[in-house]
């Protein structure tokens, strides 16, 4: 079964419950993690887990009976994660059912604060993650809680407001969440989505995104096929129609196909996609983005709103398969239309797009054939067998990508996605797959010159790697290969070269891991029953020693090459480099992987050269040292007993003679042998623990000899070697690592080592060999600590109560020695004993720690005090190396159980790397090689060891925080930065430790503290700060600490300590107060716990197996929950308004520094909440911050009292009205969008506007009299005109010079006021509004235009009297408004109209449209002014939509005359405007037409006025005086400046409306034919780049089926023409039309007919240019294989060829040459580009008829130019491309076309 990613990586490995039996749970497990069994304590943990699940249930219950949420629920519900973490889902079907409806409450209580909701759908989701365990009868959820939950959050209407802040990750939670719930949805929920969603699906606004964005996450298709009628067979058609239907990918149409993709996967074989396969394939070919022809203008919205690969590629996996075998030939037509893009010498940002659709569809086939051919039966619909993938659609399918991948072997990208795809691809067909990768990577393995064909090729292999090995029916010679490649890849092991070096490391070790390296040559003799490949192989290992050997000869080099004294001068590093250490690990690694899988005599003969290569040298101990001490310990690893025979008396004797003179022991350096030998002992020392008990006395010797160097170096090397036996001997892990259980030591008679090549472990009968500590080992190790560890404590005491000097080298060497002791023996070392710190949460539900068993029983006998940190504090605070000593052991004693939880990460996360390289996705199955099997064990193993919960929180804990606390606010930089990050990683440990560390932190921050030191106070700060990955002490998600901590930051502004000319420490308040605003959430002030959630948590209490009924609750202590739950409430609320009155008071302190101001400021407008409206003084408060100095604090107190307004807005009655009755039209029995009956009634209708008082009363409502205290305070303010006057004051001046914009923030402001308060404040803004705008400044203009459409927007619910006059005031505003516009003001009233009208009803603004329509090009003030007015009228209509078509109709009639503008702006702006009003026009499935104007009556009247252009055959020259002269112009000149305006509008709609070219637009091409220039120059007028530049924007089109013929039907009339240049560019536009629309053009093959006469015809064309592009456009047809080289093609060209040309005639010198060229010269030099086109259209490879007409070409050398130059052309372009790969292409020539061949191209001829 296969993982799915994104999770807990226990919860995503957990195993499948198949495996041998342990004692029975007593009921049948969901599914639990099947490594736990083969732990060496496996058989303890099936009672562990039972009784972890009672309490878990018990508890969890309890907790939400008592409606304790925090901490009972969350804790318990934690507590559930980690045991599916540890144990999978190790539960009964009844439990997991009722776990997800307990957390399906839970996660839907409405006013559940968002980061506790967060916890819950993690949870939930983690639960419902694998959809096989529950079918749809056993769990069915509402949608509905779910959608008004992503309602209320991603859409939420307050958040912009800033009265909820939610946290970025929300969204994607949530999304996740319902993806989870949707399989279980109720059968009709479909429909009820359909009804809730269908009115929001208006094309032309922002909730169309909403609703397609809905139903792509909600929509259920995964019902069975009894229920269809109910589920997909609803919506299909209308969405599949709607998808058609639209052109230039608007926003939503990626999620349309997302929501088919993933229909299509879950009901392959159900839909009949064959109709729909052409569009499909056109449009995911569009989305592609490739660029075709040259000088191409993409159109810009394409780019960034492409189908996301992954959908599209699913959807393609899943049409695949069935009778039709219809997409597998559109596939194959995909890939060779975009094969060339591949090829190595392309790149673009396209690139990505093309190798993520290369890697991806490989493994979505493979994954769907594991469905349908492995994979359990679950209760998911299954295949039905017509519609499984045959071994013919496999083939296929492999056959058509396999070209492209080997080109993308090189891309440019590197070969990451190549090898991904080969992988998956040889797990299919490794016949079709390997043989070329294996062509391609032998010549690489002899290439000096090209290093990066070698890593790529290397990297390939590595991804067939098992595929090869195993062989296999279908591809039995595989695994003859293996030997040849390892021996030819010793050589990439080069110290000069880094990434070949790994990438060859890597290389050996994964086919040394797959294959046992035994000699079995001798079987040969023995046996003849060995099939041909067999005995090859036999034949072959004998090769096996000589690998080995010369292996490590090559790694010796690589060593002798990297000494430290070779690379670089003594004074640099000491320390490894990075890539050192790569290859340091690498190095080991592999030679670790080659000895365990060595037969015994292989790996007796690397053990000598081993032992005389370390033994004969003597190596620096920083690298060179460090590479050979890993080398053997790999060796001694692999056979402890021989190897230590060896090393260890040899390394004893050198060491003990070397310090037989004590003087040694003082020395500052050591001997360089010394050094060496203590390294190599202290290496070797790290095996099997029982293998080194023999040599104990010597090593214990060795020790008393060297801990106490004075060397550094020396003691240091001295206690690795007590910490690695103290690990060897006290740890649980696994000794060997072989490919086969029980190695490879048996006689070839019983075992043949060829079986197992490739072979994958088996998960029963792993045979793990454990280590686990024997009785013997522990007194060792407890000898060790008592001989080694307790005098250094007792030193170390001493020392510290002043009874014994020491110097300060001393103090460091004990530290160290205590401190391998510490992290030798972690895991034997009982927990730290203490008293509990009680009460730092109060709690009715117990809080617990979980004791999980990890195989060592404590003895109790070890302790170790804490080293003293106030001593060195105080004495030696200079002593800095010592401190961080101490800094680790406290880190260590806190956290450390045996091992570091950076390290099991890392090997998690390369365990799983490994892992995906080798897998075999197809098998699935856990089909992994044993040593990856073993390491998973080991790694489950240490997930028990690190899962530590932290809720003992004891004394002895909290001394050493506090004593970290005081380091990490000491003298020394580096002391504290060190210290704060152990101090960050105890935090997180300890579940509630901040509660009590955070007023220890505050005390440094006090303001009236005089004795804290600067260093004190920024330490403090660090310690709120946090680092990236933990917690904040400033903004816990809780009020209790949020009350201390912000007023705490706020008031040490007045603090001694504090200085802002430290920029340090400024820097440090705006890191701190950036992170409060970016991660702060807002904090519930409502835990109550609804009905439901009890009920299923007493159920949950009564379930049985294993039950955890004695934990029922009297009616006493559920009594006593509520009245706690009200408290808290309570409690809550009286911290929210502590808080704020604190913070109030901070602020206001005299003295406090501006920056502090400011903080606080923007602490309180976090506070803001949609749930409670803000105390009155902060109110206050921040309606005085309007007109505060500083600008910052003004826009903080803009937003905030425009969110306060919000919280004040009385709700209004919402009155549901029947459309069917206002409308007197009867309800028809079939919905229907668009224009109806029923919604005319909507419509602006100049008839029936409300002009009266009752006409406007339909909407009447009384206003309130009294005042809120609240409502007082703001009243006061802005009827007060001082405060007015300077608020505008403030408003109208300039905030960042040309960068400000219409502010939405400033509008939501106004709109609040006059909404709350209707027309109170107009009498004191009047006089401002009107003297605003007579300036016609750009900050005032801003000003200004905010405020009105503040007003419009907020007078929606005023009564007639007040809107009346509110408009008799604000028309003239706007008429002066628009008469003084200017360039930089435009913006900003186009977005004030267009505000003004968002979602308004147009009949209540009749107002401002009539003056909006007055005469928008009365051509006062110029074109300009013009041309604003219409952008502001746009921005008004578009608003508006389908509600207005009277205006639209009456625009269209005023611009209609006008279209001859000769303004460039007012041009531009009109297309514009013709966009806006024809968007409406477009043909939906299913849609009533429209009422507003229609495209096709518009068109057909401009055809009429553009006839005298049309019929002229002269070219039309743009000569057009640039002024409205006087008198007539005639009528072609007219005609010229209306078809200016014309392109501006096609252009201005190719990228926003929704449907193409209509038919009438087809009948303008013939004109920009004609005018479209054919050079790229930028000098062209205006009308000639317009007309190119629309042509280049219409090919790009999509077109309809049956569009097809009309459009060729232009070609072909204008192909006729008399104009060479009409020609030339119908080309350029057939090229690009073609390729953005290929299948649709194949599947009509009456079309493809056309297009390929039309080419060959003007392929005889008698104008050069247009005979060469025709050329060119063919030679790309062939290339996208849109036509087909076949032999009738090339008799034709041949034909032609042959025609014969007049001979020349003498001339007499003095006649003029004849210049037009001889229809015959014409004939031949179409058939010679047909053949170059031929030839040109295949640049990367040779097919096989290339060859002749290469030949036939080269007879033509000598013809009379063009010919000439043409065929010269095209040798120099055939060997430009063909050059790279020469010695391949040349195979396919006979040596006398050679012979010719070679001629040509470096004849002289070519050079002329």
């Amino acid at each position: 079964m296969e993982p799915e990613r994104g999770t807990a990586p226990a919860a995503a490995m957990a195993g499948s419950g198949s495996g041998p039996p342990g004692e029975a749970p007593g009921f049948v497990p969901q599914k639990e993690i099947a490594y736990n069994k083969l732990l060496p304590y496996g058989d303890r943990l099936e009672a562990e887990a039972s009784r972890l699940l009672a309490q878990i249930k018990g508890n969890l219950g309890r907790a939400v009976q008592l409606q304790e949420l925090w901490p009972g629920g969350l804790f318990w519900t934690r507590k559930l994660s980690t045991y599916i973490r540890l144990y999978g889902r190790k539960f009964s079907k009844e439990d997991h059912v009722l776990f997800i409806k307990l957390l399906y409450e839970l996660v839907t209580i409405p006013k559940l604060e968002i980061s506790m909701m967060q916890g819950f759908a993690r949870l939930l989701i983690n639960l419902l993650k694998k959809k096989e365990l529950l079918s749809r009868d056993d769990l069915e959820l509402p949608w509905r809680p779910l959608y008004e939950m992503l309602e209320r959050i991603l859409y939420s209407k307050t958040e912009h407001l800033g009265l909820n802040w939610f946290p970025n990750s929300v969204e994607s939670v949530l999304k996740t969440l319902v993806k989870s719930c949707r399989p279980y949805f109720p059968e009709n929920a479909s429909m009820e989505m359909l009804d809730e969603w269908r009115p929001l699906m208006c094309p032309f606004d922002v909730t169309m995104q909403k609703a397609i964005t809905y139903f792509e996450l909600f929509l259920p298709t995964s019902l069975p096929p009894e229920l269809q009628h109910k589920g997909f067979k609803l919506w299909f058609d209308e969405f599949i129609g709607l998808w058609f239907s639209v052109q230039n990918l608007p926003q939503w149409e990626g999620h349309l196909v997302n929501l088919f993709a993933r229909l299509a996967t879950d009901n392959i074989g159900y839909i009949d996609w064959d109709p729909y396969v052409p569009k499909i394939f056109t449009r995911i070919l569009r989305s592609l983005n490739l660029p075709v022809g040259s000088g191409q203008v993409l159109v810009p919205r394409f780019l960034t709103n492409a189908y996301d690969i992954g959908h599209a590629v699913m959807w393609i996996t899943a049409m695949m398969g069935g009778p039709s075998k219809l997409v597998q030939k559109h596939l194959s037509g995909l890939f060779n239309s975009i094969a060339s893009f591949y090829h190595p010498s392309n790149n673009g940002r396209w690139l990505n797009k093309l190798m993520k659709l290369l890697q991806r569809l490989p493994s979505s086939v493979v994954r769907r054939l594991h469905r349908e051919r492995y994979k359990k039966k679950t209760w998911l619909t299954p295949v039905p067998d017509s519609h499984k993938l045959t071994d013919q659609d496999v083939t296929d399918f492999v056959e058509c990508i396999i070209q492209p991948v080997l080109l993308a072997m090189f891309s440019k990208t590197g070969s990451l996605e190549a090898a991904q795809a080969l992988q998956n691809l040889a797990l299919m067909r490794p016949e079709l797959v390997i043989p070329p990768v294996l062509e391609k990577t032998y010549p690489a393995l002899e290439t000096l010159t090209e290093p990066h064909q070698l890593t790529a090729t290397l990297s390939c292999v590595i991804g067939v790697s098992r595929s090869l090995v195993s062989g296999g029916k279908w591809f039995p010679e595989g695994p003859t290969h293996m030997l040849p490649l390892l021996m030819r890849a010793l050589p990439g092991v080069d110290p000069n070269d880094f990434s070949k070096c790994m990438i060859t490391f890597q290389f050996i070790a994964t086919f040394s891991t797959l294959v046992p390296l035994v000699d079995c040559s001798s079987v040969l003799q023995e046996r003849d029953d060995l099939t041909k490949v067999e005995r090859e192989l036999c034949s072959a290992t004998a090769e096996f020693e000589d690998f080995v050997l010369q292996f490590m000869d090559r790694c010796f080099g690589l060593i002798e090459s990297s000494t430290l004294e070779q690379t670089r001068e003594e004074t640099e590093t000491e320390k490894m480099t990075h890539l050192e250490s790569l290859v340091e690990l690498g190095l080991s690694s592999t030679f670790s992987t080659i000895l365990t899988q060595c037969s015994k005599e292989i790996f007796k003969v690397a053990l000598e050269k081993v032992f005389n290569f370390a033994v004969s040298n003597i190596f620096e101990t920083r690298v060179a040292g460090r590479m050979v001490a890993d080398m053997c310990r790999a060796a001694v690893k692999c056979c402890p007993e021989e190897s230590l025979k060896l090393f260890v008396p040899h390394c004893c004797s050198v060491i003990t003679h070397l310090t037989i003179n004590d003087d040694v022991l003082h020395d500052e350096e050591l001997d360089k042998e010394l050094l060496w030998n203590l390294q190599l002992l202290s290496e070797i020392t790290r095996v099997d623990g029982k293998k080194l008990l023999p040599y104990r006395e010597q090593l214990v010797k060795i020790l008393q000899r060297t801990l106490h160097l004075t060397c550094k170096q020396g003691y240091i090397l001295s206690c690795n070697l007590l910490h690695h036996l103290l690990r060897s001997t006290t740890l649980i892990y696994p000794t060997e690592y072989c490919s086969v259980p029980g190695g490879f030591d048996k006689p070839l008679s019983e075992y043949f080592p060829i079986k197992d090549w490739g072979k994958p472990g088996d998960l029963w009968n792993l045979n793990i060999q454990w280590h686990v500590p024997s009785s013997k080992e522990i007194t060792f190790a407890y000898y060790l600590l008592d001989s080694f560890l307790q005098p250094e404590l007792t030193k170390l005491e001493h020392y510290a109560n002043g009874k014994q000097e020491m110097s300060r080298d001393d103090v460091q060497q004990c530290l160290t020695i205590v401190h391998n002791c510490l992290i030798g023996s972690g895991n034997i070392l009982p927990p730290l004993k203490g008293e509990r710190i009680a009460h730092l949460v109060p709690s009715l539900v117990s809080l617990e720690e979980t004791k999980l068993y990890t195989g060592v029983n404590y003895d109790n006998t070890l302790f170790f005090p804490i080293p003293m940190v106030d001593y060195i504090l105080d004495n030696s605070e200079d002593d800095t190396k010592s401190l961080f000593l101490i800094i680790k052991i406290i880190g260590d004693l806190l956290q450390f159980q045996g091992s570091h939880k950076h390290e099991f990460d890392s090997r998690w996360k390369s365990f799983n790397l490994v892992k995906k390289s080798m897998e075999n996705r197809l098998r699935g199955k856990k089909q992994h090689i044993r040593a990856l099997l073993i390491d998973r064990v080991m790694l489950q193993h240490e997930l028990r060891t690190l899962t530590v919960e932290g809720c003992e929180y004891k004394n002895i804990h909290q001394d050493m925080i506090r004593d970290l606390l005081c380091l990490s606010t000491s003298s020394y930089g580096q002391v504290r930065n060190k210290a704060q990050q152990a101090f960050f990683t105890a935090l997180g440990t300890y579940n509630f430790c901040c509660r009590d560390i955070i007023p220890l932190v505050l005390e440094f921050l006090r303001p009236d503290r005089h004795d804290v030191t600067q260093q004190q106070f920024k330490g403090a700060l660090y310690c709120l700060l946090g680092n990236h990955t933990g917690i904040c002490l400033a903004n816990l998600h809780d009020w209790d600490c949020i009350v201390q901590t912000w007023p705490a930051i706020v008031s040490s502004g007045l603090s001694k300590a504090m200085s802002l000319e430290k920029p340090s420490i400024v820097r440090l308040f705006d890191d701190l107060a950036e992170k409060i605003h970016r991660q702060y959430e807002t904090i519930g002030l409502d835990f109550s716990v609804p009905e439901k959630c009890v009920e299923i948590a007493i159920l949950m209490q009564k379930a049985k197996n294993p039950s955890a009924s004695g934990m029922m609750l009297s009616s006493e202590e559920i009594q006593l929950g509520i009245q706690r739950q009200k408290e808290k409430n309570a409690e809550a609320l009286q911290n929210y308004e502590n808080l704020i009155n604190m913070l109030l008071n901070c602020v206001n302190q005299r003295n406090l520094p501006w920056k502090f101001e400011h903080i606080g400021i923007g602490f309180l407008s976090l506070l803001l909440r949609d749930d409670r409206v803000l105390p009155v003084h902060a109110i206050r408060f921040f309606v005085q911050c309007l007109n505060h100095d500083a600008i910052v604090v003004r826009k903080m107190a803009i937003s905030a009292v425009a969110g306060i307004l919000k919280q004040l807005k009385r709700t209004h009655k919402k009155v549901s009205i029947c459309p069917y009755e206002v409308s007197g039209v009867p309800k028809p029995s079939s919905i229907q969008a668009g224009d109806r009956p029923d919604n005319q009634w909507l419509h602006f209708d100049s008839e029936s506007l409300p002009k009266t008082k009752q006409a406007w009363e339909s909407c009447c409502f009384a206003y309130h009299c009294f005042l809120l205290q609240a409502e007082q305070i703001i009243y006061d303010h802005f009827s007060d005109p001082k405060f007015v006057e300077q608020l505008i004051k403030f408003l109208s001046l300039e905030d960042r010079k040309g960068k400000d914009k219409f502010n939405p923030r400033r509008f939501c402001l106004f709109k609040g006021i006059f909404r709350n308060f209707d027309d109170a404040f107009l009498p004191v803004l009047k006089p401002h509004l009107e003297h605003l705008v007579a300036d016609s400044h750009e900050s005032t203009q801003r000003c200004v235009a905010e405020i009105i459409a503040g007003l419009i927007r907020g007078s929606k619910h005023w009564t007639f009297e007040k809107v009346e006059k509110l408009w008799k005031l604000l028309c003239p505003l706007l008429r002066t408004a628009l008469s003084n516009i200017t360039v930089e003001t435009y913006n900003d009233w186009g977005t004030c109209i267009a505000t003004s009208c968002e979602s308004r009803d147009p009949r209540k603004l009749h107002w401002l449209f009539e003056l909006l329509l007055e005469s928008p090009l009365s051509g006062e003030g110029g074109s300009f002014v013009d041309a604003c007015r219409l952008y502001v009228l746009q921005g008004g209509l578009a608003q508006q939509e389908w509600r207005v078509p009277e205006l639209l109709h009456r625009l269209l009639k005023y611009l209609e005359p006008k279209l001859t503008q000769v303004y460039k702006n007012v041009r531009e702006r009109i297309g514009s405007v013709l966009t806006y009003i024809f968007m409406i026009d477009v043909s939906l499935p299913n849609t009533a037409p429209t009422k507003s104007p229609h495209v096709h009556e518009f068109t057909t009247r401009i055809l009429e006025k553009l006839k005298p252009l049309m019929e002229v055959d002269e070219e039309i020259q743009n000569h057009v005086m640039e002024e409205n002269g006087v008198g007539e112009q005639d009528e072609r000149t007219q005609g010229i400046k209306l078809l200016k305006t014309i392109l501006k509008w096609l252009m201005a709609s190719a990228g926003r409306s929704f449907s193409t070219a209509v038919t009438e637009q087809l009948q303008l091409l013939p004109l920009f034919f004609k005018i479209a220039p054919v050079e790229n120059d930028n000098s062209y007028d205006e009308l000639k780049r317009d007309a190119k530049m629309c042509l280049s924007l219409m090919s790009q089109g999509l077109l309809y089926p049956q569009q097809v013929p009309l459009v060729l039907q232009v070609l072909k009339q204008t192909a006729r023409s008399s104009s060479w240049h009409a020609k030339y560019t119908i080309l350029t536009y057939l090229q690009t039309m073609v390729f953005y629309n290929l299948f649709i053009f194949l599947n009509n093959e009456e079309a493809v007919n056309d297009i390929r006469w039309l080419v060959i015809k003007l392929l005889e064309d008698e104008q050069l240019e247009v005979r060469e592009m025709a050329a060119t456009t063919l030679s790309g047809l062939l290339q996208c294989n849109f036509l087909t080289m076949d032999s009738p093609v090339q008799a034709h060209f041949e034909q032609l060829c042959k025609t014969r040309l007049p001979k020349k005639r003498k001339r007499d010198l003095g006649t003029v040459v004849d210049t037009i060229p001889s229809a015959d010269l014409v004939k031949r030099h179409a058939g010679v580009l047909g053949l170059s086109a031929c030839i040109l259209s295949s640049p990367y490879d040779v097919p096989t008829w290339m060859p002749q007409l290469l030949m036939d070409l080269s007879a033509h050398l000598n013809d009379p130019q063009p010919i000439e130059m043409t065929v010269k052309k095209t040798l120099s372009n055939f060997r430009r491309t063909h050059h790279d790969n020469w010695q391949e292409h040349k195979q396919q020539f006979t040596d006398d076309q050679l012979l010719v061949l070679t001629d040509l191209l470096v004849s002289p001829c070519y050079y002329a």
